[in-house]
């Protein structure tokens, strides 16, 4: 049975830092293309991972997060810097392959002072 989960979420000042992380098991993540989303007042792209370590992220978020992945430990992270009151959403994991797709439940991140 394959797992993802998502955990690293809550609630940081403008300006503070996050890092999220997306575990995985039943699937090997270092061969899945992993991506972050969001759904605060839409459902957003914030940056993805593939499995040759490609990385793309959305404007809104360039030089603010990284995504990374360590393998040794199946996980996969978004470090998030001077975060902004608009980045508050739920952030999702989303791992595929090959056209299979994996969602985790989701991560809570309130940006507020």
């Amino acid at each position: 049975q394959v797992q993802v989960v998502e955990s690293g979420g809550g609630l940081v000042q403008p300006g503070g830092s996050l890092r999220l992380s997306c575990a995985a098991s039943g699937i090997d993540l270092g061969i899945y293309g992993v991506g972050w989303y969001r759904h605060g007042p839409g459902h957003e792209f914030v940056a993805s991972i593939g499995s040759d370590d490609g990385t793309r992220y959305a404007d809104s978020v360039k030089g603010r997060f990284t995504i990374s992945r360590d393998n040794a430990k199946n996980a996969v992270y978004l470090e998030m810097g001077s975060l902004k009151p608009e980045d508050t959403a739920v952030y999702y994991c989303n791992a595929e392959r090959l056209g299979d797709f994996y969602w985790g439940q989701g991560t809570q991140v309130t940006v507020s002072s």
